[in-house]
């Protein structure tokens, strides 16, 4: 009897080294924004750990290796960024710099498509503060 395996999206779009590109060119934009930049601490930024975490996070989700959850838990994403003032300006610049990571790699149409999907559906789920007055 043969087991059906099912090709992940991690697989399909060339597993780490893509997310990996995708998520570096990400943060370099990142690190440039003032919107964004005092939302994250300059000691993750500096020693790469904030790209290493979204890196296994999204790993994970697309299929791929479950080291993200071994290490941190489950995401709880709402939770881990309740702290900071998630206004839809900083989710456009959010998706602004996600979407150069996904351009540099050129992903095929449907696949680029499924994922910029999941991410803009990301990016609006953690939209929690208002713009200011």
């Amino acid at each position: 009897m043969t087991q059906a395996t099912e090709t992940t999206l991690y697989e399909l779009i060339g597993g780490m080294p893509t997310i990996e590109r995708i998520v570096h060119r990400f943060y370099q934009g990142v690190v440039t924004d003032e919107v964004l930049k005092p939302m994250y601490n300059p000691d993750y930024l500096a020693d790469g750990s904030a790209e290493k975490r979204l890196t296994l996070f999204l790993a994970q989700y697309w299929g791929g290796p479950t080291i993200y959850s071994e290490a941190r838990g489950h995401p709880r994403l709402r939770m881990r960024h309740a702290p900071y003032a998630i206004t839809p300006t900083a989710r456009e610049r959010w998706l602004k710099h996600f979407r150069v990571g996904l351009d540099e790699v050129a992903l095929a149409p449907e696949l680029d498509a499924q994922f910029w999907g999941y991410v803009q559906h990301a990016a609006e789920f953690l939209v929690n503060t208002d713009e200011p007055a």
